[in-house]
């Protein structure tokens, strides 16, 4: 991964060199990886061509801080198509971040993979919908399964678990248990849902350019696999935005989704409250990206003293 990453910024290494260098950086995550017990799959799994299947799911670790990740994976070339963090899972948020870039960018898949989740309705009736424009009509235009047998995005999570999740939840669950943030307050579930959806952007956006650029063992590297694949391109037009797409949903099927999912409730009664709190937060924290280098790194010092000051800054000036 961190030889993708490199990659990415236009450095090339070896592994083996690469190896080396983290083996003396970080000793801990080197002994832990190599005590790690490796997560085979035993089932078969094939995947013909880039477009022939692509794989959502949804992550929730910090679901309880109002953090939630989708992603969208090619299951030929495991190339991260397209991700989101929300709030809270929302259809319509879902379609309007993550499926509809990854066809308007990439084409129609053939087949959508999730699991028997409520937050992937529209995105799945918009597949249907759109089923006749896809390489191969003759598969149905969707699956569900069990979260298990969705496995080839399944891999995914620990990666991202690993580097961004578990030391950002190890920090609010510090702050938590000393008092220090009080998640029953619908002002500091607000605060620290908008801070930690950014700082999750951040660290996603970093383990998605490792991923397609690294080189999977026998496989090759995603973004390479990617390349011309054999998704079959659609007008953007035909798919229709967030809001049109659910109204839509809505009139064909008589069933209403929910438009807005919030966590906690927003203080502000003006965008000028919005804003100041906004500046006076950036003149003390302008680069939020080193709040989780220290987190990801131990160190969570910076990042309590950030959320704690958002937190104060907001009752002040709500």
């Amino acid at each position: 991964m961190m030889t993708g990453y490199l990659a990415a910024k236009g450095i090339r290494a070896s592994e083996s060199r690469v190896g080396r260098a983290l083996q003396t950086i970080h000793r801990p995550y080197h002994e832990m990886r190599c005590s790690g017990a490796r997560n085979l799959n035993p089932i078969p799994y094939r995947a013909a061509y880039t477009g022939h299947k692509l794989h959502l799911d949804q992550n929730e670790k910090l679901g309880m801080f109002g953090v939630t990740h989708v992603l969208a994976i090619d299951g030929y070339s495991s190339k991260i198509m397209a991700y989101a963090c929300m709030p809270v899972k929302n259809n319509l948020t879902i379609y309007e971040k993550v499926y509809r870039p990854a066809v308007i960018n990439n084409g129609m898949w053939d087949q959508i993979r999730v699991d028997h989740g409520k937050e992937f309705f529209l995105t799945l009736f918009i597949q249907e919908i759109l089923a006749d424009h896809r390489l191969n009509t003759e598969t149905p235009p969707y699956r569900q399964t069990q979260s298990t047998k969705n496995h080839t995005i399944e891999r995914m999570w620990p990666e991202i678990n690993n580097r961004v999740n578990y030391p950002l939840k190890e920090a609010l669950v510090q702050l938590v248990d000393q008092e220090l943030i009080d998640m029953d307050c619908n002002l500091t579930r607000y605060c620290v849902s908008n801070l930690i959806c950014q700082l999750c952007h951040l660290g996603i956006s970093r383990v998605v350019e490792a991923w397609n650029n690294h080189r999977i063992p026998g496989k090759g590297i995603p973004n390479q696999l990617a390349q011309g694949g054999s998704a079959k391109n659609i007008s953007a037009a035909l798919l229709p935005n967030g809001t049109e797409a659910a109204d839509l949903y809505m009139d064909t099927l008589g069933s209403s989704l929910t438009r807005v999912s919030s966590f906690g409730m927003d203080p502000f009664t003006s965008e000028h409250e919005k804003a100041t709190v906004e500046q006076l937060f950036s003149e003390k924290w302008p680069d939020i990206a080193v709040l989780l280098n220290n987190a990801v790194n131990k160190n969570f010092l910076p990042f309590k003293e950030a959320l704690i000051t958002l937190v104060t800054l907001t009752q002040r000036y709500s």
